[in-house]
């Protein structure tokens, strides 16, 4: 039984890796951010990072949260847009 879940929920995980968009646009009164997705996924490998209660919206996702948690792992990893205009478009 236990091996059942467990390969039921690699298959749930494995399918949200499968669907996940792209490219998501966030909108923003300052120019919308366009957050390529599908590479960070790639460059990352593990989605909790992001998404601590699992594949799907992120709860509480705002300014406050991208600010904190984008621009804050882009100058951990010294790699990634850190200023308005390098994310914000408008």
């Amino acid at each position: 039984m236990k091996k059942i879940v467990a390969a039921l929920a690699l298959t749930v995980f494995a399918a949200g890796l499968a669907f996940a968009a792209d490219d998501i646009v966030l909108k923003a009164k300052n120019g919308n951010v366009s957050f390529p997705h599908k590479k960070h996924q790639e460059v990352l490998k593990d989605c909790k990072k992001c998404h601590e209660k699992g594949p799907g919206k992120i709860e509480g996702f705002g300014k406050d949260v991208a600010h904190k948690t984008c621009k804050g792992c882009h100058e951990e990893m010294k790699k990634g847009p850190t200023k308005c205009g390098e994310c914000h478009k408008k």
